[in-house]
């Protein structure tokens, strides 16, 4: 395999990208590689991921989200919209890479990359052929968020009060600071860490509410491509049956769609995740024969 440094023009600057071909020219999909939440590196983030897409018949590429690995601009201020035209860009980008069939260029998103996934097909049907997402939930990120939270914390009642009200205020515009102020009297409580994590400072929560009512349903309809939808059944982050039944009815019918979810298979497809162990040896074991069948037919 080889790899080639290249970059992403975005509204936040240029993104350090990097490009993943096998060794042989034969012309190929071409797989744009949407992170989830959080931070992520266009190599540390995706070395592993990026060497199995290869090997399942495809170039690959990942970039830095803004902020991270010295690329410019902060993830932190980003919409899902934002995000989506930045993956569009890095398809423009692998669109032109030596080895690359043009006509047959995708995304695969991941957890967060699925919305995002969805929504940049949604603006430019046109340039994406095909979308694969894993995890990729078919609710809004609030709600996926809440389903997240309450295994979390175990369905305690004053954590889900306290999730429910600080969704209330955050869409009600309310100041903050005294959401926060309000949060730190439960900060003695078992299920804190649980409900509070990721959103105990000014920065995230900002964040939650440019992408926390995206709402998926008025995008699904407009997604043409065909979907490869990948699930864990013990998925402890999303909820799973809800999204496959929102997929299989919103999607428009196309006979190449795939919906699949892996029995005891987690947020990452994983079965198991021993540390030392390749991930191709932790994911669940039809993933990686789907998505190379599923790939070659793109």
């Amino acid at each position: 395999m080889r790899t080639t440094a290249t970059s992403v023009p975005t509204a936040a600057g240029d993104l350090r990208a990097v490009v993943w071909r096998p060794d042989s020219d034969e012309l190929m999909p071409g797989v744009v590689l949407v992170d989830g939440a959080l931070d992520g590196t266009a190599d540390d983030t995706w070395a592993s991921l990026a060497d199995l897409v290869v090997e399942c018949g495809a170039v690959a590429i990942s970039h830095d989200k803004p902020g991270c690995g010295g690329s410019p601009g902060d993830w932190r201020e980003q919409s899902l919209h934002d995000r989506a035209l930045e993956s569009l860009a890095a398809a423009e980008v692998l669109r032109k890479q030596p080895g690359v069939d043009p006509d047959r260029v995708g995304l695969l998103g991941v957890s967060q990359g699925g919305w995002v996934s969805y929504l940049a097909a949604s603006l430019a049907p046109e340039a994406i052929r095909h979308i694969v997402s894993v995890s990729g939930p078919g609710v809004t990120p609030a709600e996926q968020e809440r389903y997240r939270i309450g295994i979390a914390v175990d369905g305690d009642r004053e954590a889900m009060a306290w999730v429910d009200e600080r969704t209330r205020r955050l869409m009600a515009g309310e100041d903050h600071a005294s959401i926060l102020t309000s949060q730190l009297q439960y900060a003695g409580r078992s299920w804190y860490q649980g409900a509070c994590a990721f959103y105990d400072t000014p920065e995230m929560l900002p964040l939650f509410v440019r992408i926390g009512f995206f709402d998926p349903a008025p995008v699904l309809p407009l997604v043409h491509c065909p979907v490869f939808a990948a699930f864990g059944g013990a998925d402890d982050s999303t909820p799973v049956y809800r999204s496959v039944e929102v997929l299989s009815r919103l999607l428009p019918a196309n006979p190449r769609h795939a919906i699949a979810v892996y029995p005891g298979a987690d947020h990452g497809l994983q079965l198991r995740r021993e540390e030392g162990a390749r991930l191709r040896d932790r994911l669940a074991p039809g993933f990686l024969p789907m998505l190379t069948a599923w790939l070659s037919a793109s």
